[in-house]
């Protein structure tokens, strides 16, 4: 059987850096890429993985295959905020005392996601109200309510990352903040050894979720949108992804995720052309969803959850860019074409 990126394992890609694929619980990603750096006092993580109760022994198995064990884990550089890149690292600071880095933009979302302690979307539902989708975020409410939380997952991190170079012996990186999927998210330029650490910011097959986090909406997918730009501004590097197989170069895959946005700003407006005044939700129902083109009304709550709010995200753009007009009544706004 030919293997998946998602196996359990480690997988060299450069001198001194290793992909550890860890595995993600009831997930259609199935697993998150973690890399392990080699430096001359141990190990350097790019991201940390998702708490769940195999995960220790998971990753401590990938190690071994590089002659290397979870003490030796001194660092961890976390893209950003969600859990399946954050709450592993957390347990490996408290088992080996390994310090944690997070984008300073993210302080705001994690202190939010400690005082909600659950995980229930609460800013997403709120789009989904204005989206006019209030019997969809009572769904995602009752889903989420009785998800297992563990306030010691979200403990701050050690330091708040601010773009710039990083001090990670024998790796020349540099830290870029890349908002969109999250307001702080950031990605990794090995100068040296051509690579980007992209997260969730430019995956290799898949779109990002936009603005998905706790706190204000404010046009993330204008800011997803420039700060993929930003990626092309620089040389080309290989991306190493947070989500399925490295190899791609950085300026290809940023290029078609700019005109896969293009088109889907395209799709979005020419819906709301023909269907005249109509809310977000009425919007997400008649667009396809996935590589697949999946109906909407295919697919399973939270991720109609994520295509309503992605469907907002869009409307918003082209309503800042003045192709689409924008009402509010009750709180529900309607979106019409000028």
């Amino acid at each position: 059987m030919t293997a998946r990126w998602s196996d359990p394992g480690c997988v060299t890609v450069a001198e001194g850096v290793h992909r550890i694929p860890l595995q993600m619980p009831s997930d259609g990603l199935r697993a998150i890429n973690v890399y392990a750096l080699e430096t001359d006092s141990g190990i350097a993580l790019v991201d940390g993985g998702w708490r769940r109760p195999g995960t220790y022994d998971e990753f401590a198995t990938a190690l071994a295959a590089i002659g290397r064990q979870p003490a030796e884990v001194h660092d961890i550089y976390v893209t950003h905020v969600h859990r399946d890149h954050y709450t592993f690292a957390v347990e490996l600071r408290r088992r080996h005392g390994a310090r944690i880095h997070l984008g300073s933009a993210e302080r705001p979302g994690l202190l939010a996601v400690g005082a909600l302690g659950s995980n229930v979307p609460e800013s997403s539902l709120r789009e989904l109200l204005r989206a006019g989708a209030a019997d969809l975020a009572t769904a995602v409410r009752s889903d989420t309510l009785d998800e297992p939380f563990e306030p010691l997952d979200w403990e701050l991190p050690d330091s708040w990352m601010d773009a710039g170079p990083l001090a990670v012996p024998e790796h020349r990186l540099v830290a870029v903040h890349t908002p969109g999927h999250t307001k702080g998210h950031m990605v990794f330029h090995d100068l040296d050894r051509g690579l980007t650490f992209t997260g969730d910011h430019v995956l290799p097959t898949i779109t990002p979720s936009i603005g998905f986090e706790l706190g204000d909406w404010d046009l993330p997918l204008g800011r997803y949108l420039r700060s993929l730009e930003t990626m092309l501004d620089d040389r080309d590097r290989t991306v190493l992804p947070a989500h399925g197989e490295t190899g791609i170069g950085l300026h290809q895959r940023v290029g078609a995720l700019l005109a896969h946005h293009d088109r889907r700003l395209e799709a979005t407006r020419a819906v709301v052309s023909e269907a005249g005044p109509c809310t977000g939700a009425a919007v997400a129902c008649r667009l396809p969803w996935t590589r697949r083109d999946t109906p909407f009304a295919e697919l399973g709550t939270f991720d109609r959850m994520i295509a309503v709010c992605e469907t907002l995200a869009h409307l918003d753009v082209a309503v800042d860019r003045g192709t689409v007009n924008v009402v509010s009544r009750d709180g529900i706004d309607l979106f019409s074409v000028r």
